[in-house]
């Protein structure tokens, strides 16, 4: 492969419970029903513009849906500096494609806001010709507009272009694209949720990259 677009949380960086944490306390400052954590970790992938709504057992306006986000990022960005890393040998991985010209690129459900702000903080965004957050799309995975956006402006092709993630959704949006898909097992859904999806590759440690 030639070009490699990687999502973020689960799949480049570990953000521990970090998202679980600001997401139920942002339910309990709204005084909505708290989400288990196993809700909101199968949901991770897709914005929290759809997550909140379907995790939320009640209608949720569009302003308790604006107050909710507000708060989820304001404890997010509390957090993350102390849980955020690179998993094992991300860095070492991203150097050698990068020094092989590989073309990198990141696709992430965050807002490109916070998402450019934690590829810095791990010192990794260096690596990457385009990073696309969710506020960059109209439609979000497992959409395809993602790719298909990064396929025009990077003047990429298809059968040279790879989309690795740790969701389904990841794959989803991959194959809806299509384009090659790689599923990774060190993220957030479990190996035979991804099995399902019927990946190009499934790989369970970071390194396995660079076969691909």
């Amino acid at each position: 492969m030639r070009n490699f677009i990687f999502d973020f949380d689960g799949t480049l960086a570990n953000s521990g419970k970090t998202a679980v944490y600001a997401t139920q306390t942002a339910f309990k400052d709204l005084s909505l029903p708290v989400p288990p954590a196993a809700d909101i970790e199968y949901y991770m992938g897709i914005p929290i513009e759809i997550s909140f709504k379907k995790m939320a057992n009640k209608k949720v306006t569009d302003n308790q849906l604006v107050e909710l986000i507000d708060s989820f990022r304001t404890h997010y960005k509390a957090l993350e500096s102390k849980n955020l890393a690179l998993f094992p040998k991300i860095d070492y991985v991203l150097q050698e494609l990068f020094s092989e010209n590989k073309k990198m690129f990141v696709l992430s459900s965050k807002h490109s806001l916070a998402l450019n702000r934690n590829l810095r903080q791990l010192n990794i965004l260096q690596y990457f010709q385009i990073v696309c957050g969710s506020d960059q799309v109209k439609k979000y995975k497992p959409a395809p507009d993602g790719i298909q956006h990064l396929l025009e402006i990077g003047n990429l092709k298809k059968s040279e272009t790879i989309m690795i993630g740790d969701a389904i959704y990841d794959l989803q949006m991959g194959k809806a694209a299509d384009v090659s898909t790689c599923a990774v097992t060190w993220g957030t859904h479990a190996t035979s949720l991804l099995e399902k999806e019927e990946p190009d590759y499934l790989i369970d440690k970071t390194v396995d990259l660079l076969t691909i």
